[in-house]
């Protein structure tokens, strides 16, 4: 079934999606999935069961739904072009700890897009751990979750995009050198 977005933000643009996201009925095996031809992204459990099929493919991505592990990728992480996390419904917060880990433990480096039930609410929080393009639901204002993403100016917490906390990043009058 083709993408219903059209448009994506990537990289804090938004922009045309020339990816098509490939979901599957609850039915069907994925072993027997046919995957069309061009830009794809197959669940994590396609290419698991067609690995031996797809691996030549170029312009392949994968995406995880929220109860699976990104270990499942590790050896195969850098060799897509896009992951993408599924956000089932927008207080399912698993799909945080899955870009987190494929950034920081597994080392991914390409373009990882939040797609699903994602609100303006947790764009900038969605950014903190990895996710540099998100797919909105279609329902959804794309340039207002545009403006999300700077909802806030100052990071309090370490996380992917901040490996110091506030306070070692702030010079306090007074303080003894």
């Amino acid at each position: 079934m083709p993408n219903q977005t059209t448009q994506i933000i990537r990289n804090k643009t938004i922009v045309s999606d020339d990816w098509t996201l490939l979901r599957i009925e609850k039915d069907q095996a994925p072993d027997s999935v046919s995957v069309l031809t061009g830009k794809v992204i197959v669940p994590l459990t396609v290419w698991l069961a067609q690995k031996a099929v797809l691996q030549d493919r170029p312009e392949l991505g994968v995406w995880f739904a929220s109860d699976e592990r990104p270990e499942e990728l590790t050896g195969d992480v850098q060799r897509f072009k896009v992951i993408a996390v599924d956000f089932p419904k927008f207080s399912d917060g698993r799909g945080y700890s899955i870009a987190y880990n494929l950034r920081a433990r597994i080392g991914y480096t390409g373009e990882l897009r939040a797609v699903g039930d994602i609100l303006r609410d947790q764009m900038f929080y969605l950014q903190r751990v990895g996710f540099d393009a998100f797919a909105p639901r279609p329902d959804r204002s794309i340039e207002d979750a545009l403006k999300g993403l700077n909802d806030f100016s100052v990071k309090y917490q370490t996380s992917w995009d901040e490996k110091n906390p506030l306070f070692r990043r702030v010079e306090r009058a007074g303080a003894s050198q």
